[in-house]
C-alpha cells in the first residue's frame, strides 16, 4: 500500500475564464478500486492527463506508482494483437497474459490476428488484460464501457471487481455498483472521496442535498423574519430619537434621561437583530453550493395517425454476403418505449438505420408510412463543429428552445460561445439529444446516446422518458436505464 498525494492542485488551460481545479487537496490508496465521477466538462480526463504529467499545473502529485492510461492509443492497429501488447509491455509473462485473458473470456487465436480486425469489445479486454499485468502500475481507466455490450460490461465489471490500483471513469451506475469501494467525485465547487460504491455515494449526496436545502428554506425565513423586526426596531428608535427633546414623560419636566436611555437600548437591540441576520445570511451563502442542478427535461411528440408507426416482417439484413440479422419480426406502436438488445455484432445499429430509410440489402418487409417523421441520434459525433447558434439554424429547430434544453443538462453560458468541436464527448452527445428533443416528430430512435454523458444527465433522461411516454426505439447498454425505461425489449 502506498499514497498519491494531491496538494494544492490548481490548473486552468490557456485562454480559459476559470480555472478547471482551485487549491485542490486529498490523498488516494493505492489498493483502493476507486470510481470517479462528476457532470461532463468538470474535468474527469483532465484530471487523469494531470497525473499523467501530460499538463502543467500549480501544486504538487506525489506517487510512488506508475500510472498506466486506458485506452492505451495504439499506433499500428494493422499489427498482430501480440505485436501489440509487446509494444505495451515489452517483458510480459505469456502465462500471466493468457490467465488475464482467459477471465476475460478472450480465446488465444486473438493475439495472431491484426489488431484492427478485432472488435472494440475485444480491444477493450486485451489493453485491460495487457496493463494490468505491469508491475508497480496504477490504472487510470477512462470510459470502458463505451464499445460494450450488456454482457460484456458486466464481464468486465467482474474483472475489475477482483483486481485492485485504479481509477475507473464511468458513468454506469450497474457497472460502479459492481466494481468500485470508493467514490471521487468532482462536484461544483469541490472534490471529495467516500467510501463504498455508487449508490450509497448517491443516497450520502442526496441526502445532505435534502438537509442543504432544509436548512437554506429555514434560514431564508429567519432572515427574512430578523430583517423586519430590524426594521420595526430601528424605525420606532429613530422616532424616538427624534421626540426625546420635546418629550414630558409626567408632569412639566423633560425627561430627557428616560427617553435617551430607552432610544439606547432599542438600538442596541436593533444593532443585535442585525449581527444575527448577518450570520444567518453567511451562513446561507456555505450552502447549496454542490447541489446539482437537474431541471425537468420535456418533451412533445406529434400525434400519428395510425397506432402503429412501423412494422418489420421476417427482415434480414446483409452487408455483401454476410448476414447480420436474420428473420426479424417486430412493430412499434404509439407510446412504446422499445430497446433493441444485442451483443456487439448482431445487427442493432443496422435495423435502427434501416428504419431511418438508409439504403441497405435487405430481404422480408418493412411497413413505414411515407408521412412518418422521425428523429435520429447517432453514436458518432464527429460531424460537430461550429457555434450552436448556426447548426441550430441548420437543422431547422428553434435556437431558443434548444439552448434551454443544453442549460437544463449542465451547459454554462460561457459554452455556448465555444465551437462545438472542443466539447468532451459528453457534451457533444448532449448537443444530439437536445436537438432532437427540440424536433417536431412521430417517433425517437437513438443509437446509444447516453455514451460519454455523466450519471445525472442521464437519471435526467431517464425520468423524461418516463414522464412523457414518447415513442421511442432506442439501443443502449446501461442496464438500469434499459430496466427502468424499456416498456419492451426486442432481443437480437
Amino acid at each position: 500500500m502506498s499514497l498519491i498525494n494531491v496538494t494544492n492542485l490548481t490548473f486552468a488551460y490557456d485562454g480559459s475564464y476559470d480555472n478547471i481545479f482551485e487549491n485542490v487537496n486529498f490523498q488516494i490508496d493505492t489498493d483502493w478500486k476507486l470510481g470517479f465521477t462528476g457532470r461532463n466538462g468538470r474535468g474527469k480526463t483532465t484530471f487523469l492527463n494531470l497525473l499523467l504529467g501530460k499538463l502543467e499545473y500549480s501544486g504538487y502529485i506525489s506517487a510512488n506508482v506508475t500510472f498506466e492510461y486506458f485506452p492505451f492509443p495504439v499506433e499500428n492497429k494493422s499489427n498482430n494483437t501480440i505485436d501489440v501488447i509487446s509494444d505495451i509491455y515489452p517483458d510480459y509473462i505469456h502465462w500471466q497474459l493468457m490467465r488475464e485473458l482467459s477471465l476475460l473470456k478472450v480465446s488465444e487465436d486473438v493475439l495472431y490476428r491484426p489488431f484492427d480486425s478485432l472488435s472494440n469489445g475485444e480491444q477493450t479486454k486485451v489493453l485491460l488484460a495487457t496493463l494490468f499485468i505491469k508491475e508497480n502500475s496504477f490504472l487510470l481507466i477512462d470510459e470502458p464501457t463505451n464499445h460494450l455490450d450488456m454482457k460484456a460490461r458486466k464481464l468486465v465489471s467482474d474483472y475489475l471487481k477482483s483486481k485492485s490500483g485504479f481509477i475507473l471513469v464511468s458513468h454506469d451506475r450497474s457497472f460502479l455498483d459492481n466494481c468500485v469501494d470508493h467514490i471521487l467525485s468532482i462536484n461544483k465547487t469541490n472534490i471529495e472521496i467516500q467510501k463504498g460504491n455508487f449508490s450509497s455515494w448517491w443516497e450520502n449526496k442526496s441526502r445532505q442535498d435534502h438537509f442543504e436545502l432544509a436548512e437554506n428554506e429555514k434560514l431564508r425565513k429567519d432572515i427574512k423574519r430578523l430583517s423586519d423586526s430590524a426594521k420595526r426596531t430601528g424605525n420606532w428608535s429613530h422616532e424616538v430619537e427624534k421626540t426625546k427633546n420635546g418629550t414630558r414623560n409626567s408632569g412639566s419636566k423633560v425627561d430627557k434621561g428616560y427617553i435617551g436611555h430607552k432610544a439606547a437600548k432599542m438600538m442596541k437591540r436593533s444593532k443585535a437583530i442585525e449581527q444575527r441576520q448577518h450570520s444567518a445570511i453567511q451562513e446561507k451563502s456555505k450552502l447549496l453550493k454542490n447541489i446539482e442542478s437537474s431541471e425537468s427535461l420535456e418533451i412533445s411528440q406529434l400525434a400519428f395517425h395510425k397506432n402503429q408507426l412501423v412494422e418489420l416482417d421476417h427482415v434480414s439484413i446483409y452487408y455483401g454476403e454476410k448476414t447480420v440479422c436474420s428473420d426479424l419480426s417486430f412493430s412499434i406502436d404509439q407510446g412504446e418505449r422499445i430497446a433493441l438488445s444485442g451483443q456487439n455484432g448482431s445487427g442493432k445499429s443496422s435495423i435502427i438505420k434501416l428504419i431511418c430509410g438508409e439504403d441497405m440489402n435487405y430481404t422480408g418487409n418493412i411497413r413505414k408510412d411515407s408521412q412518418l417523421k422521425i428523429s435520429y441520434v447517432s453514436q458518432d459525433t464527429s460531424h460537430l463543429h461550429g457555434n450552436l447558434s448556426d447548426y441550430a439554424a441548420e437543422c431547422g429547430i428553434d435556437e431558443s428552445l434548444f439552448k434551454s434544453i443544453l442549460r437544463k443538462l449542465d451547459f454554462s453560458r460561457i459554452q455556448f460561445d465555444k465551437d462545438i468541436s472542443s466539447y468532451s464527448g459528453g457534451q457533444k452527445k448532449k448537443v444530439l439529444i437536445a436537438k432532437s428533443l427540440s424536433e417536431q416528430v412521430h417517433l425517437h430512435i437513438w443509437d446509444e446516446p447516453l455514451n460519454f454523458i455523466d450519471v445525472i444527465s442521464r437519471m435526467q433522461i431517464e425520468d423524461l422518458l418516463l414522464e412523457y411516454s414518447p415513442t421511442i426505439l432506442f439501443v443502449e447498454h446501461d442496464r438500469e436505464f434499459c430496466l427502468n425505461v424499456a416498456t419492451k425489449i426486442v432481443e437480437l
